[in-house]
């Protein structure tokens, strides 16, 4: 790798992404943090080998810019940027509901932009990054971007139309199994299990669906059918879970997710 990349606000995505891309092969020497403490700085320094400098230097320096603040502190730090950031630069957003339109307004005229959603897995390397171009972002772009989330998991480009949907689907995703593996745990306990058996299991149950899920090829309901015997035990609590308006429910929850993400987007926060 011999460009050089700056991670602006390095936090735990930003560090995930950070760690990725020296796994993946870019040199230390190549990487730069921002961040807003000093005990935050040296932490990096010592634990990667990157240097830690300010947002106007690693504008300056980088070429390519990961911004990974929180959505609210992206206007601040684009006007930070914008003096030192042409159009031979690659600007990558993290941050959720922040469109490429008003990070391209804010900045030089056909500076290339790449909106990506990443979720929290990527801090194992199972993440899953949704990538969309902004108006000037070439394929040669999201192939570099598509590099450097590659090393923390998958990514997937879809237009920019379809990252509210993508984010009530996979950037909230994670959350909605672990609110499910928490319900299942109580039903556990309730069943008479010990609390720490009845994660194990449903834990390791999550893990092995996932896993036959990504690696069979086969659709979810054929899996659930292989599952459900006649009269058996499976086929009476799905018929609860239906009766419950289960399946109705998370529709609801995923369509209150997106348009949630569309409010932010707009600036009504």
């Amino acid at each position: 790798m011999t460009q050089t990349v700056a991670v602006l606000g390095t936090g735990k995505i930003g560090e995930a992404l950070l760690s990725g891309m020296i796994r993946a092969g870019w040199r230390p020497a190549d990487l730069l943090v921002t961040t807003r403490r000093g005990d935050r700085a040296e932490e990096l320094r010592t634990r990667y080998g990157v240097q830690s400098v300010g947002n106007a230097e690693a504008a300056k320096a980088a070429d390519i810019l990961i911004l990974a603040v929180k959505p609210q502190d992206m206007g601040k730090l684009l006007d930070e940027l914008a003096p030192h950031v042409g159009t031979d630069r690659l600007v990558i957003s993290a941050a959720a509901g922040i469109t490429t339109t008003f990070i391209e307004e804010r900045l030089t005229t056909g500076t290339p932009v790449v909106r990506v959603m990443p979720n929290t897995p990527v801090l194992v390397d199972e993440g899953m990054s949704v990538i969309s171009a902004g108006s000037h972002a070439t394929g040669s772009h999201l192939t570099t971007t598509e590099e450097i989330f590659g090393g923390v998991g998958k990514t997937l480009r879809v237009p920019e139309s379809q990252q509210d949907a993508a984010t009530a689907l996979s950037g909230s995703g994670p959350a909605y199994f672990y609110f499910l593996v928490e319900a299942m745990t109580d039903a556990g306990i309730l069943l008479g299990l010990p609390r720490a058996q009845a994660h194990d299991l449903i834990v390791q149950a999550a893990i092995g669906a996932a896993v036959m899920l990504r690696d069979s090829g086969e659709h979810p309901v054929k899996l659930r059918e292989a599952v459900t015997s006649p009269a058996g035990t499976t086929i009476s609590a799905i018929r609860e879970l239906e009766n419950h308006g289960v399946r109705a429910a998370l529709i609801a929850a995923l369509e209150a997710a997106r348009d949630r993400s569309r409010a932010l987007a707009s600036g009504n926060g």
